[in-house]
């Protein structure tokens, strides 16, 4: 992998200090100087309605316009009542919008789903990977991440203090990088 890629992190939990966003980090971490990854706020974006394109919200336009930059996407998430949180499918139906520009489409996407539980999120991740398929988001099949247990993989001062966990997010983002050049090359 030659290429350097512009990966944006959506994270599916607004918390300042969840696990969720510590594993986001870790994960930048982790990556191969190829993957240029940041995490795309998505805290201040107002629920889609779809009178609002009239006036566009700001954060809307510079959400899309993350998406829009990003050569591809990977999203870090938690599992809310065996799905995803509601500010994460908030973010989605924002850059999908208005019809006809949805800014996902196209976009190698990943799931790392977490939980201090210990299922992985598996909920989340699936429900995640549907959506995929009306974004036309070529979702990475393998490796899959369902990190449980996550409460108990950082240190007080959210570093993650688990190497065999960070030997497994260093594969699963130099997995990530090949998948997004393989699938940029289609």
């Amino acid at each position: 992998m030659s290429d350097t890629y512009k990966v944006i992190l959506v994270v599916g939990s607004l918390r300042k200090d969840s696990i969720t966003r510590k594993m986001a980090n870790a994960l930048i971490t982790a990556a191969p100087d190829a993957l240029q990854c940041r995490i795309a706020n998505i805290d201040d974006l107002v629920v889609f309605n779809e009178d609002l394109e009239r006036d566009t919200p700001a954060p809307w336009t510079r959400f899309r316009r993350d998406v829009r930059d990003s050569d591809a996407v990977l999203f870090v998430t938690p599992e809310y009542n065996r799905s995803v949180p509601g500010g994460l499918k908030n973010a989605i139906d924002v850059a999908s919008r208005p019809e006809g520009k949805n800014a996902w489409a196209g976009k190698p996407a990943a799931v790392v789903s977490v939980t201090p539980y210990k299922l992985g999120a598996f909920g989340a991740n699936h429900a995640l990977r549907q959506t995929f398929v009306f974004l036309d988001m070529p979702v990475m099949q393998q490796p899959e991440a369902y990190i449980g247990d996550a409460a108990n993989l950082f240190d007080a001062a959210g570093a993650l203090n688990d190497e065999k966990t960070r030997k497994f997010l260093v594969d699963f983002m130099a997995a990530f990088g090949r998948w997004i050049a393989a699938a940029r090359a289609r």
